[in-house]
Formats: structure tokens, C-alpha cells, sequence
């Protein structure tokens, strides 16, 4: 792997998510209130073949939600996870079919997600209702990373 390559998805995927949650932090913690969700994926629990950089920086971003919660949880502002497997994308249309089959015959719902799937995970960590969850890591990948 290229020096560029790993640094283009470190710094893409797991420096952006830091960037952002610094410019909203201080003012969730000045209200004593708020609910941050980042977006990982599968691959940042389990890795994947060839992805090391993918697989660093989305666990890299279940590090640093885990450390945020703990920072932040006693201003009243929680952090979660939501971590997607195989969801309809422009990403996922290009699989080949072969590959795809082999992707749901390890997902026992059997189907790729629905992006609605990913942002009803997300509304619920926002809501009320999850108001006792924070540092949690929500996997919505059709039983895939069981």
C-alpha cells in the first residue's frame, strides 16, 4: 500500500469524523445536552481482505466515539456508533454479482440494507428513547457480524 493511499483514508474517514465532533462538542457540553453519531462499518469490527487502511480508520472511529462518551458523558452528551454492512450504494452496485451472492449468503436476513436502514439506527441513538446509551457500537448489517 502506498504511503498517499493510507493516508488519504486515514485522514478521510477517521481525522474528518475528529474535526467534526470537536466543532460541535462545545456547545453540546455548554447546553449539557446532545447526541453525536458516527458512522463506521463491519469492516471496522471484523476487518476485511485488503482493506487495512478502511479497516484502521473505521475502527479507529469506535476508539475514539468510546473515548468521546467517556469524556463527554458527564456534560450530558452521549456518543454512539452506527456500523452499516453491505447497504445499497452506488459503492455496492458495481459488485459483481458473483461477490454479492457470496455477501448475503453470509448475512442471515439475506438482502443488503437500505440506506432508511442506516438513518432509522442513527434517529434512534439521536432520540430520546436512547437517552441511557452512550459508548455503544450499533451494528445494522443483517445479523452479518454475529
Amino acid at each position: 500500500m502506498l504511503d498517499a493511499d493510507w493516508r488519504d483514508v486515514i485522514e478521510t474517514n477517521l481525522s474528518s469524523v475528529f474535526y467534526t465532533c470537536r466543532a460541535v462538542a462545545r456547545g453540546m457540553m455548554r447546553r449539557r445536552s446532545g447526541s453525536i453519531v458516527n458512522l463506521s462499518s463491519i469492516v471496522g469490527v471484523h476487518g476485511n481482505w485488503g482493506q487495512t487502511n478502511y479497516g484502521a480508520s473505521k475502527a479507529g472511529i469506535i476508539g475514539f466515539t468510546k473515548s468521546l462518551a467517556r469524556e463527554l458523558g458527564s456534560r450530558g452528551v452521549r456518543a454512539n456508533v452506527v456500523a452499516p454492512g453491505y447497504v445499497k450504494t452506488r459503492l455496492t452496485e458495481v459488485i459483481p454479482e458473483e461477490a454479492k451472492e457470496v455477501m448475503l449468503q453470509s448475512t442471515p436476513l439475506a438482502r443488503l440494507g437500505e440506506p432508511e436502514d442506516v438513518a432509522a439506527a442513527v434517529r434512534f441513538l439521536c432520540s430520546d428513547e436512547a437517552s441511557f446509551i452512550t459508548g455503544e457500537v450499533l451494528l445494522v448489517d443483517g445479523g452479518l457480524g454475529m
